[in-house]
């Protein structure tokens, strides 16, 4: 990843489309569920747009944070490649098992530590659980809905608490990750109201958009960026969607939205 590099951050982060962010906090650079591909059929999806900005504007990359490897529209041909390429690659133990490599398996309630390039220590990163569907879904052997999925919280001394739902749709986890680590400050949320007809009769795989709303409000978090919206045709909602529900909810000052391949301060 040698091309030429945008500017590093103080602490901020921009949505590339779909559910890919690159986050720059503590002095690392982080990128969240990686898809590079172009348009064109994954499978049983379909993807209608690419990234913003191609995995070799990004420059050198710290470390990738992967919610699952399982569906094309987190991870695709060339996303895996290029979490493939980082220096580490932090996700779920199950993916962790099938990316093999530098993948490192991370159960939820426990975390794995970055050396900062700030000075300011370590950049703790702490699994997190997520449900990537309803509630009464059907559970694998392990108790997963659809399957493993992983989201994160980024802390530090000095820093933002960021947390980054991955695909979940559970308004209940969303409080138990609150409860469990109080003060989130800035949150990346997974939105879109992603449906598959075949799979728990066709009900949300990811939050709609008075669910995001919702988890914005339980978690209290001063700013949410919403991504994993646009991009792939089995979305049922759009960012207008999310957009009129953080203003029904009274919460649309706490909503920041920008163009992909736009930075958004992680900073209060």
């Amino acid at each position: 990843m040698t091309s030429t590099e945008p500017a590093r951050q103080q602490c901020a982060v921009t949505v590339l489309g779909g559910p890919t962010a690159v986050i720059d906090i503590g002095g690392l650079r982080l990128v969240t569920d990686p898809t590079f591909d172009e348009p064109g059929p994954h499978g049983y999806l379909t993807k209608t747009s690419g990234p913003a900005v191609p995995e070799s504007a990004l420059g050198s990359v710290d470390a990738a944070l992967i919610s699952h490897d399982q569906h094309p529209d987190n991870l695709d041909d060339r996303g895996r490649a290029f979490a493939q390429d980082a220096p580490v690659v932090l996700t779920g133990p199950l993916s962790a098992a099938r990316l093999a490599g530098r993948a490192v398996g991370l159960p939820p309630w426990t975390s794995h530590r970055l050396p900062r390039r700030d000075g300011g220590g370590d950049l703790t990163v702490l699994a997190v659980p997520a449900v990537h569907g309803p509630e009464d879904g059907a559970r694998d052997a392990q108790g997963n809905v659809n399957c493993e999925v992983t989201g994160f919280v980024l802390s530090g001394s000095g820093l933002p608490t960021v947390y980054i739902s991955g695909d979940n749709a559970s308004i209940r986890t969303v409080a138990e990750v609150s409860r469990r680590v109080p003060g989130i400050s800035a949150a990346v949320l997974h939105a879109g109201a992603a449906r598959v007809p075949a799979k728990f009769d066709g009900r949300p795989l990811s939050m709609d958009g008075s669910r995001t709303a919702a988890a914005a409000a339980v978690l209290g978090a001063e700013i949410v960026i919403p991504a994993h919206y646009d991009g792939w045709t089995h979305f049922s909602e759009g960012l207008t969607d999310v957009e009129s529900a953080f203003h029904e909810a009274g919460l649309s000052s706490v909503l920041r939205t920008a163009p992909h391949g736009s930075w958004v301060t992680l900073l209060p």
